[in-house]
């Protein structure tokens, strides 16, 4: 593809999320020409396309996909959605960037994976997490600095408190009846939407700075309506991990990680990700005897996610983003987690499980 200054996307989805993030992130990317919108729900798309303008808008994904001035496709919809419509766009011939988590089974994910692999197209899921400059720098103080890991500890724990806190700074949504939901309600099974919604942030943080994860032991317990998994992973270098993930705690958001290295150490803040706030980030290197700390005072993530996205396929750039291959993980990582809690914490091994959560 010849060097260009914008990718032509379209995005599929006027719901929450692309409300929220996508169709902002589109508006402000640099690299970034929004050309088409797509919902079932005719009333969403007129209110989305009198805000943000795009070329054209659709309430059939098979026409979008069929728009050649379409080059990628964002996907912001239900989770039992993604891997059909992901599989839908890579066969039209477009670069994808989908919602986190990929999909709701292991299998699904891994045949969406054999067909992306067969194509030259980018594929991107969307954990966002991984464009907080904050974890950035952290990512690559831990590649270059620290040396040998010992431990790592992470946590996600929402909190009672955020919906008062996004409330304030989220849009206004536009709902609509005609929208599309699967089928019965996911939502309702708290334990499985709990996981799959924020433990792919928690899991996904882990296997970007420790490393492939190999095998888990999990505890879940649930009292007074929320739900914690306690959690030990063993990375496949060996190096153990720990992992906190708890729905909600009586406190204010608390999510973040601290790594032990060789030759120094991370400790990380991350705050509710409406914020656009970067993760406090300290490190402190043996080599220089010093703690430093990055502002990240850019931390649009759903921006900064889709001009990597955007840079990859126009320019060639690293993928910084969550490939197909992570999110395949993602996915297995979740799956054993909920396995090993079933049968009381006892080791399941990634490479082992199948089925969804």
């Amino acid at each position: 593809m010849e060097n260009r200054s914008k990718l032509k996307v379209g995005v599929l989805g006027c719901g929450v999320i692309s409300q929220a993030a996508h169709l902002e992130a589109c508006a402000r990317a640099n690299n970034i020409e929004l050309v088409a919108i797509c919902d079932v729900a005719h009333d969403l798309v007129e209110k989305m396309v009198h805000k943000y303008n795009p070329k054209r808008a659709y309430t059939n994904y098979d026409e979008m996909l069929a728009d050649p001035e379409v080059e990628a496709v964002i996907i912001g919809i239900a989770d039992q959605f993604h891997v059909p419509m992901a599989k839908k766009a890579v066969l039209a011939g477009k670069h994808v960037l989908v919602e986190k988590p990929l999909g709701v089974t292991v299998e699904e994910c891994e045949e969406l994976e054999v067909i992306v692999k067969r194509s030259n197209l980018t594929f991107q899921v969307g954990n966002m997490k991984r464009f907080d400059p904050g974890i950035a720098y952290a990512k690559n103080f831990i590649k270059d600095e620290m040396g040998e890991m010992l431990a790592l500890k992470a946590w996600y724990c929402d909190s009672t408190y955020r919906y008062t806190v996004t409330e304030n700074v989220m849009p206004v949504m536009a709902s609509s009846d005609a929208a599309r939901k699967p089928e019965g309600n996911p939502k309702l099974d708290k334990q499985r939407y709990y996981m799959m919604t924020h433990g792919s942030h928690l899991v996904d943080t882990a296997r970007l700075l420790g490393g492939e994860i190999e095998s888990v032991h999990a505890w879940h317990t649930e009292r007074f309506g929320a739900h914690s998994w306690l959690c030990t992973i063993t990375y496949a270098n060996g190096t153990v991990g720990q992992l906190d993930l708890t729905v909600a705690v009586r406190m204010d958001w608390h999510e973040g990680f601290q790594v032990y290295g060789e030759h120094g150490s991370v400790i990380a803040k991350t705050y509710n990700p409406w914020l656009f706030k970067a993760s406090d980030v300290e490190v402190f290197s043996v080599k220089d005897g010093l703690y430093r700390k990055p502002l990240g005072a850019d931390a649009h993530f759903y921006k900064l996610q889709l001009e990597g996205f955007a840079d990859t396929i126009l320019n060639g750039a690293p993928m910084i983003g969550a490939s197909i291959h992570d999110g395949v993980q993602n996915m297995r990582a979740m799956v054993a987690l909920a396995r090993s809690a079933e049968i009381g914490g006892e080791k399941v091994s990634l490479s082992e499980v199948t089925g969804g959560v």
